[in-house]
């Protein structure tokens, strides 16, 4: 063999050679748009490590995390539990995914599941969020023998194409048409769904008990009395729990929240993942998952090449295990209560700031048009260029001068969403409710967070 021949992957070496061309890189061969967007609004850092709640750059500087990852990060980064599984799990070197065995992980981390959801009987694993309700819809229109989907303006439940047809907001649906023939109606409007249900054609109603978008929770008795109005018509009730579940909202499920609620099929991911791998679940009643799979010949009508890996199920094992001995649920309620009361009590404070709302660790800030002149002509300036840039000016100090990573709860909207790991602790909502309220104050004051807003004023008409 030839001695200066390759050596093999050396992944240290690489990041140590190329590391430094991550923007390039991502401007020549992925996403051009998004780096132009971080260099626009200074997010372009460099983050060297990550552990629990927290980022730290070359420099050594310290960043708190308030975005989990867009809540994948439920446990923080590079938990020691989580990661041990994972090295175990490679150790152990098992014949996975042969596709003609039944491995034993899949069906522990099913039980697992289902002991936190006791009306529920049978889980399929894909790898996404958007495959979990993906799954949903297929297994909803096939039990029923219906074409229909109901979903709520504003919700977000995924971008492939299934997904989309219920995704509530336009942006993310212009062009992409053809979808499902799927109906919208507005989150808490029972009129709407009884009027919808009565065609007869209505597979189910797909809802995430909290919108990530804008961060509204459905009204109180809505999710029991819709549950109600589906069964009359035989259509399913779906809980899309991929940002709220495992813990999110202060429950393990964010529809327990309400008492009697008992959805059809529920759809888990993100922070079941870990961080490390990815995974989605839809869990249902053991009726709908027979009537898919009726017979030897439908045993593989819905599968997915990744589903059921034995890196995804031994990290989603992990995680539940983590939760249970560090008690992450009650950390979450415990925690968001205190966020969010601190929060709310600056709404008298700053005339900017209009409401704070959420549940748990899942929080959104929403500002406002002001009352007085000097700051509603400003406020006008913004909104007449891009409905949004306010929020964008506040998320930007937080990160450039507090070093705090949050972003805003979606496009043209002037809510912040905070949706940190479920491990923060009272130093960390010291540390954001400090930060916030020197960033308002500047803005009160006039400061140099309004010449940044007219940067962005320049860069959103630039782009029209």
């Amino acid at each position: 063999m030839n001695d200066d021949g390759p050596k093999g992957f050396d992944l240290a070496q690489l990041l140590a050679e190329r590391g430094a061309e991550r923007y390039e890189l991502h401007t020549k061969y992925l996403n051009h748009q998004l780096p132009r967007m971080l260099h626009t609004i200074g997010f372009d850092k460099v983050y060297e490590r990550a552990e629990g709640a927290h980022f730290w750059d070359a420099e050594g500087n310290d960043y708190l995390d308030m975005l989990a990852g867009f809540g994948v990060m439920g446990l923080g980064r590079h938990h020691p539990v989580v990661r041990k599984a994972l090295h175990d799990v490679l150790d152990a070197s098992l014949a996975d995914l042969t596709r003609f065995d039944c491995q034993p992980l899949p069906g522990l981390l099913a039980e697992k599941l289902l002991a936190h959801s006791p009306h529920l009987d049978r889980v399929f694993f894909g790898n996404s969020g958007t495959e979990a309700v993906e799954t949903a819809l297929k297994f909803a229109r096939y039990a029923t023998g219906k074409p229909r989907i109901l979903y709520c303006t504003h919700a977000f439940h995924g971008l492939t194409t299934g997904s989309l047809s219920v995704n509530g907001e336009a942006g993310f649906r212009d062009g992409f048409a053809p979808l499902l023939p799927d109906t919208a109606i507005e989150l808490g409007d029972l009129d709407a769904l009884r009027r919808e249900l009565k065609r007869g054609d209505v597979a189910g109603l797909v809802v995430e008990p909290i919108q990530g978008k804008g961060v509204h929770a459905s009204p109180p008795g809505f999710l029991r009395a819709a549950q109600e109005l589906l069964r009359k018509h035989k259509a399913l009730l779906i809980a899309d729990e991929v940002q709220t579940g495992l813990g999110r909202t202060g429950d393990f499920y964010a529809y327990q929240h309400e008492e009697g609620v008992e959805p059809d099929l529920v759809c888990v991911a993100k922070a079941l993942s870990g961080g490390y791998v990815p995974v989605g679940a839809t869990l249902g009643k053991d009726w709908i998952f027979k009537r898919v799979y009726s017979s030897m010949d439908r045993v593989l009508v819905h599968s997915a090449s990744f589903g059921s890996n034995a890196q995804a199920m031994a990290a989603g094992l992990a995680v539940l295990a983590v939760m249970e001995d560090e008690e992450t649920v009650a950390n979450a309620r415990r925690t968001g209560d205190l966020l969010r009361e601190r929060l709310a009590a600056l709404v008298g404070t700053y005339e900017l700031l209009h409401e704070v709302r959420g549940r748990g660790l899942m929080i959104g800030i929403e500002f406002g048009r002001p009352s007085s002149l000097k700051l509603r002509s400003r406020w006008t300036m913004l909104q007449a260029a891009r409905k949004g840039l306010f929020a964008q000016m506040v998320v930007v100090p937080l990160l450039q001068k507090h070093r705090i990573l949050t972003q805003v709860s979606g496009d043209h909207l002037e809510v912040i969403k905070l949706i940190p790991p479920l491990v923060i602790d009272e130093a960390d909502v010291d540390r954001f409710v400090t930060a916030f309220t020197a960033v308002m104050d500047d803005a009160h004051d006039g400061g140099l967070m309004w010449d940044f807003g007219r940067t962005l004023v320049k860069q959103a008409v630039a782009n029209r």
